[in-house]
């Protein structure tokens, strides 16, 4: 897969930024604040339709401007496709080859994995970030985890809502768990799933920067079979009802949950140092494009977002040279030292001053 064309407008500070892809390196340099990171996340949103910054869609809107448009042209095995977000009066339209087409369908064209600065901060940040790093990389491989993980979460909203009710229907209560511990243990079961895949991706991945350290990591719910799950969830729900009722919120299910990476066996978000942790994400991160690659037949597009920068000489070049041939690369930079020369004899390199491209 690679992504040949990208025209972006009124996105962020990008008025109409018009970039040819077709290249299996692209580097985009320019100082900070300038668009090098609104053009990934532009990618990003088109495959996706999430953003690594923001929940609230009205944030790409140029300043000054009511409306966004996003289009792309990939190459899909051998098959062009044309990809395109419009953005008008609070309305947005996605189209598949220039016809209007559903979310669910229209995530399945394009595959990204985008690594960031943030990301390295994955292990040291709280359960959600690590939550929401595990749904997207699951949302990219199964769209419809999306559709399940917003009817939990619709469904956690409205019993939240009832426990706050000073009259509580405690039959109404008792639906809202029952449902929530069925479409939890779907949630649950293609997590452990998608990380069981993973693990063995990662666990090599690891291997070659630290080879004798022993890499690992699970699920915080223990592993069994969906219907186990539900039933485990069920039964928790009945033990905590009146936690829930007394604090007015869910306390139990999918949202709660957390991911454990270990090293030698030592949980790595307390013991482990922050190169330690760094090679965890970057081993996390090229697994990623492994089980896509494994799942799909094809490679997602790579997007590293200021990310050299923030790792040392071994992990750098670790992490180029571990990029397929097939994998088309993405990459922003503030310049081009970071690269070696072999490395920069065939990429294109776009330099990028207040959203514009400059020649």
């Amino acid at each position: 897969m690679k992504l040949t064309g990208l025209h972006l407008t009124n996105f962020r500070n990008c008025c109409d930024l018009l970039l040819d892809l077709d290249y299996d390196k692209v580097i985009i340099t320019g100082k900070n604040a300038q668009g090098k990171t609104n053009i990934l996340e532009g990618v990003y949103f088109l495959s996706s339709l999430k953003s690594p910054r923001t929940s609230n869609i009205k944030d790409f809107v140029k300043f000054g401007t009511e409306n966004f448009a996003l289009d792309c042209s990939i190459n899909k095995s051998d098959t062009a496709v044309e990809l395109s977000v419009e953005y008008s009066l609070n309305k947005k339209i996605l189209k598949l080859n220039g016809l209007k087409t559903t979310p669910k369908n229209y995530k399945t064209a394009m595959n990204t994995v985008l690594f960031s600065t943030q990301d390295l901060l994955l292990l040291r940040g709280s359960p959600q970030d690590r939550r929401d790093w595990l749904d997207n990389a699951i949302s990219q491989i199964y769209p419809a985890h999306d559709d399940r993980l917003a009817k939990y979460n619709k469904i956690r909203i409205q019993k939240n809502n009832l426990l706050k009710e000073t009259g509580i229907n405690m039959t109404l209560l008792d639906v809202y768990n029952e449902q929530l511990a069925v479409c939890g243990a779907n949630i649950i079961f293609v997590r452990q799933k998608f990380l069981s895949e993973l693990k063995k991706h990662a666990v090599y991945k690891y291997s070659g920067i630290s080879a004798n350290e022993e890499f690992s990591l699970e699920y915080s719910f223990p592993y069994s079979d969906i219907i186990d799950i539900a039933g485990n969830l069920k039964e928790e729900l009945e033990l905590r009802k009146s936690e829930e009722i007394a604090r007015h919120q869910s306390c139990v299910g999918p949202h709660r949950d957390d991911i454990y990476f270990y090293l030698d066996g030592k949980d790595s978000t307390k013991f482990a140092s922050q190169g330690q942790q760094r090679t965890i994400v970057l081993a996390l991160k090229l697994a990623e494009i492994g089980l896509i690659i494994e799942k799909n037949g094809y490679s997602p597009i790579l997007l590293l977002d200021d990310v050299l920068a923030e790792l040392d000489d071994l992990r750098q070049n670790y992490l180029l040279k571990s990029i397929s041939k097939d994998t088309q690369t993405i990459i922003t930079s503030v310049d081009t030292m970071l690269f070696e020369e072999d490395f920069l004899r065939n990429a294109k390199i776009y330099k990028i001053n207040n959203g514009a491209i400059v020649e």
